[in-house]
């Protein structure tokens, strides 16, 4: 009965939406107690219980996201909504306009060759590097470019995730230790680097900083989506 019950609820999409909810709740009560230490990241507390979650009781990822895809069609609505602060301090992004377009060209051009030749130095195939070259981009815009360059949407997708939670870890030690105190500066590199996981990392230190971040997530799919074209 009990193991009949489980396999209907766990075909059900409105369990795995629950689930991910509460997943996401508790990994936040558990980051607000060491706010202090960048491995407690929500989003990596997050992704590693629902991983095991589904290994321990063997559930398919695709069954898993019929749920989850409520969560992920907010993704562009949330991404729209940085539009907002962003018209607010408009003066403060004028003050920048200059080295945020030198920083953009810069960080696009060094994520996208950096990972095409290393890509050759370890001796991955051609399909393997479109699918690692937009990894600095936001999900769904790297998730297209990878397949109009024939690359695999899903394994990019894994390494977007994967960038964004290493940057959200490593972002705030490694500026303290840079002495970087700019939180513009700081914001829009972890935004062209970490695209959207670490703007909401960079939100959570300082307005500012989520603010370019966020600018720089947006310039970054637009470039990243125009030059990669030019080496694969």
């Amino acid at each position: 009965m009990g193991e009949g019950l489980w396999v209907y609820l766990s075909a059900s999409p409105l369990l795995w939406l629950s689930v991910t909810l509460l997943v996401w709740v508790t990994a936040l009560k558990v980051a607000k107690v060491l706010p202090a230490n960048p491995l407690i990241n929500p989003v990596l507390l997050s992704v590693s219980a629902i991983a095991c979650l589904l290994s321990v009781f063997h559930i398919r990822y695709q069954t898993y996201f019929a749920g989850a895809q409520f969560i992920h069609f907010l993704l562009g609505p949330a991404t729209v909504a940085l539009g907002i602060p962003l018209y607010e301090k408009l003066h403060l992004v004028r003050a920048n306009l200059i080295p945020m377009v030198v920083a953009l060209f810069a960080g696009s051009l060094t994520a996208v060759t950096t990972t095409i030749y290393l890509g050759h130095v370890f001796g991955f195939d051609q399909t393997v590097i479109a699918s690692l070259a937009p990894k600095s981009v936001t999900a769904a815009v790297a998730m297209a470019i990878s397949s109009g360059l024939h690359g695999d949407p899903a394994l990019t997708a894994a390494v977007v995730i994967l960038t964004g939670i290493s940057g959200a870890i490593i972002v705030t030690p490694l500026m303290n230790a840079m002495r970087i105190r700019d939180y513009s500066a700081r914001g829009f590199a972890v935004g062209l680097a970490s695209h959207g996981i670490g703007t909401a990392r960079a939100y959570s230190v300082d307005p500012v900083a989520g603010l370019f971040s966020g600018l720089a997530m947006g310039l970054n799919a637009i470039v990243t989506s125009l030059i990669v074209h030019l080496f694969l």
